[in-house]
């Protein structure tokens, strides 16, 4: 059930778009015409599609905390939607879209973002009542993490009902404690971690369990399946067991090249609109240069420069690896970063800062959708917490990714292990 609000939005969204241009044709136009097939037609196919990838890289629906939020997001995504038209209109010099149609999509996509988010948080609701966990684990913390993780915003939420580690299933005896307590609770979903699943006495009040209708699933796979990531405890176990696209997959690996050229292409075309008012507002709101280029780590473990506009003050934006504290230079970019400049701090809220990276996937040192590359340094500190770490890196880095849009900015190194999880899962 809450996967059907992003879809909702989407099919929301090609109603919207469609309804007004029909409106415009039938009714609206001094000339009433054919809209299917019509040249408006097709540029608002790519305005309902621009307007469905912004709105998934903003993280609408599910994402939005509030209606204001969900408003306010669905507000920019239609903004920057309709600026990808205003720049194809710009160079090919004629109106390509009606006035009418424009200003009716303009005021009700916001609304609708609000009316998916209502749906969202609904069936969030709904299904957390629904989908009701029990779990038994060796490690006494997965209970406390598999809470978090829940109360934190998962794919398909549910709650925890209730909780038993080994050594008290072992305590009981040939009290069937797990079965027992499993239907105290009404659990709908029995959770296993590894060490769980190779105990018989609980693999035997599992399968009666099954046998009465509740749901058995490893915590890894609950994991994948709820949550959207891969869990703490199974990071190390599960590192190299599964297939990677650009590795093992040779049509895989073209058609994501073409599709991250088309979106490249695309991304040059808003590009200089951009830049153009951002080179304006520069002097007054964002004193300093126009770019920012750093170091990155890549796929392979290789260095490459990336390309961002600059959003902090000149003297913050210094790759240094030894100023690593107080705000300085070469530290972890926090929210609310004291050293984000005004015109910055706009730049980052509508992602328009990481727009010359299209540059980088042209070039081929980025995909539009991976892991976010790290620079050299922190890979470093990374490597030496974290054993596995690398893997990450045996895929092209992204322009964005399904921990960027899960998460956000990493504050520290626990919040970067917590963005692995969710590259794994990606």
């Amino acid at each position: 059930m809450p996967q059907v609000a992003r879809p909702l939005y989407n099919l929301g969204t090609v109603a919207v778009v469609g309804g007004a241009g029909w409106l415009h044709a039938a009714r609206l136009s001094a000339e009433p015409y054919r809209f299917l097939g019509s040249p408006a037609s097709a540029w608002l196919a790519v305005l309902a599609g621009v307007n469905i990838c912004l709105a998934y890289a903003i993280g609408l629906p599910e994402l939005a905390t509030s209606r204001t939020s969900a408003a306010l997001r669905g507000l920019a995504a239609t903004i920057c939607s309709f600026s990808v038209i205003a720049a194809f209109q710009a160079v090919l010099a004629t109106p390509l879209l009606p006035r009418s149609a424009s200003m009716l999509i303009g005021l009700l996509l916001p609304l609708w973002s609000v009316v998916a988010w209502n749906v969202s948080r609904d069936a969030r609701a709904w299904a957390a009542t629904r989908d009701r966990v029990f779990l038994v684990a060796d490690r006494p913390d997965d209970e406390h993490r598999l809470t978090d993780d829940l109360t934190a915003g998962a794919e398909a939420p549910a709650s925890l009902v209730g909780s038993l580690s080994l050594d008290e299933v072992r305590r009981a005896g040939t009290d069937p404690i797990v079965l027992r307590l499993a239907q105290a609770a009404g659990a709908t979903i029995l959770v296993l971690d590894a060490a769980a699943q190779a105990d018989l006495p609980v693999v035997e009040q599992a399968a009666s369990l099954h046998r009465q209708g509740v749901r058995i699933r490893t915590l890894s796979l609950f994991y994948e399946q709820w949550v959207g990531k891969l869990p703490h405890a199974e990071l190390a176990r599960v590192s190299l067991l599964f297939d990677v696209g650009e590795l093992h997959r040779a049509r895989y690996v073209r058609a994501r090249r073409i599709v991250d050229l088309a979106f490249a292409a695309a991304g040059l075309v808003l590009l200089g609109p951009v830049l153009a008012v951002v080179a304006v507002l520069n002097p007054w709101l964002n004193r300093g240069p126009l770019f920012f280029r750093q170091q990155r780590i890549g796929r392979g473990g290789r260095p490459f420069e990336m390309w961002k506009l600059r959003t902090m003050i000149p003297a913050a934006t210094s790759a240094d690896p030894a100023a690593t504290a107080g705000g300085g230079a070469g530290s972890w970019t926090r929210v609310g970063d004291a050293r984000i400049t005004p015109l910055g701090r706009l730049l980052r809220r509508s992602h328009l800062d990481e727009l010359p990276q299209v540059l980088n996937i042209l070039r081929g040192d980025l995909s539009l959708v991976g892991p976010r590359p790290e620079q050299p340094h922190y890979v470093e500190r990374l490597r030496e917490k974290i054993a596995f770490y690398d893997v990450r890196h045996i895929v092209r880095p992204g322009l964005t990714g399904w921990a960027q849009v899960k998460q956000g900015y990493a504050a520290d190194p626990d919040d970067a292990f917590e963005k692995l999880q969710y590259d794994f899962y990606y």
